[in-house]
């Protein structure tokens, strides 16, 4: 398979985040279908939604892949539970979530795999961090530049 750039945001809110974070890009380093471009900073953010719970720590990494969509993501799913990630309450804590926030210019929906994420423009978690490493990037749903969706924001 070609050789396809995607956009992954990470996040952590229980432990040692960072060092949850920094496991994690070693793990996709360390993949022989993947390759590091980019990784923006890690913020510190208020947690979405209705439960109570600790900052995250958030960011967003580019990468080089061979994986297809839905092997990414069940490599994606591996790490975080190798991390400790636990999938008891829907939002709730985690040490560890990635998500697949872009895959090239694709719109793709396949057995509960949404790309572009469909909440991802909405957060200011994911777009801040997008901005400082893909500021040109066109959403391919939006068609708008990451740049002009973070002034929105």
């Amino acid at each position: 398979m070609k050789l396809v750039t995607a956009f992954l945001g990470l996040g952590s809110n229980l432990g040692n985040r960072a060092g949850y974070l920094e496991d994690a890009l070693q793990s996709l380093d360390a993949h022989q279908c993947i390759r590091i471009l980019a990784r923006s900073s890690m913020y510190d953010t208020d947690p979405v939604g209705e439960i109570a719970q600790p900052n995250f720590l958030n960011m967003v990494v580019e990468i080089e892949t061979s994986l297809p969509p839905p092997e990414l993501l069940e490599l994606c799913l591996t790490i975080e539970e190798s991390n400790g990630r636990v999938r008891s309450v829907k939002w709730g804590p985690r040490t560890l979530d990635i998500d697949i926030l872009f895959y090239s210019n694709k719109i793709i929906e396949i057995d509960g795999l949404r790309i572009p994420h469909p909440e991802a423009h909405r957060r200011l978690f994911v777009v801040k961090p997008m901005a400082e490493i893909a500021e040109p990037l066109n959403h391919p749903v939006l068609t708008e530049q990451i740049s002009s969706i973070l002034q929105l924001l």
